[in-house]
Formats: C-alpha cells, sequence, structure tokens
C-alpha cells in the first residue's frame, strides 16, 4: 500500500510523530481531518495543553480512532494520531461539591 505523507498548511501542522503513527495503523490524511470536524467524543489530553478527540469504526471487530493536538497560533499542530481496539470509557471529570448541593436542590437523586 502507498502512503502519501500530508503537507502542512495554514490550518494545519502535521509533526513526524504523527506521520509515522498514520503510517503504522494505516491512517489517511482525510481520515484524520474528518476526525477534527466530526469527534464523537472530546477529552483533555494527556499532555499539557492538548486535546484528544475520538471517533469509532465499525465492523466485526470495533475500535476507535484518536487524534491528540495542540492549539498553536490558531493553527492545529497534530502530535499524534492511533487506533484504539475495542471501546474505551470516557473519563470521569469530579464534580464540586457545590454543584452536587446544586443540583440536589433541584433534582431529587
Amino acid at each position: 500500500m502507498y502512503f502519501k505523507a500530508p503537507k502542512s498548511n495554514s490550518e494545519i501542522i502535521w509533526t513526524k510523530h504523527a506521520v509515522d503513527k498514520m503510517r503504522q495503523y494505516g491512517l489517511s490524511e482525510n481520515c484524520l481531518k474528518r476526525l477534527l470536524n466530526r469527534s464523537k467524543r472530546q477529552e483533555q489530553g494527556i499532555a499539557p495543553n492538548t486535546i484528544a478527540l475520538m471517533m469509532p469504526t465499525g465492523g466485526r471487530r470495533p475500535t476507535e480512532i484518536w487524534l491528540m493536538y495542540q492549539l498553536i497560533d490558531g493553527r492545529k499542530k497534530i502530535i499524534t494520531a492511533w487506533r484504539y481496539p475495542g471501546a474505551s470509557k470516557p473519563k470521569s471529570l469530579p464534580i464540586p461539591q457545590e454543584i452536587i448541593q446544586e443540583l440536589g436542590n433541584v433534582v431529587k437523586f
């Protein structure tokens, strides 16, 4: 299979690491651009000041495609991309006690 490396432009910066991972997992530039525009889930990335996006893929063995990027001067710097086997659980965000109390006054648990 022939792999064409993406070129950086005025909107997206591709890192060498991301291009290597695209080649490793068989991900195309269009697939990752589609993920940027139509992600199913967005979480805070594990690296500082990064955003992680997820899009599920169908098939007999469902997987998820993940993309981690960072905003730099209005451009999206694609740091890495990977294919996760199976389905991951969303990160649970801790809810402050004040918010729980406010919700308790409005909604009965």
